[in-house]
């Protein structure tokens, strides 16, 4: 490759912006995608603590169901 060719500053120059644009657009989607599972995991344990709640309640339900019938 010649040296001298006028082209090749403007050419170089082009290539390193679509380098740090790429570079850019990687970081925001790997940001992106990482709040996407962060959230997800979020909504999980809640669904697991609500899951747990009812479990409680369930049980409660069922204890004061034998209560009941002993007390009969």
């Amino acid at each position: 490759m010649d040296l001298h060719n006028p082209l090749l500053i403007p050419l170089a120059a082009f290539v390193m912006v679509v380098i740090i644009v790429a570079i850019a657009q990687f970081a925001k989607m790997r940001e992106k995608e990482l709040q996407a599972h962060q959230d997800l995991r979020l909504r999980e344990m809640e669904h697991e603590r609500e899951l747990k709640k009812m479990e409680i309640e369930k049980a409660r339900l069922e204890l004061e169901k034998v209560r009941v019938s002993k007390g009969t």
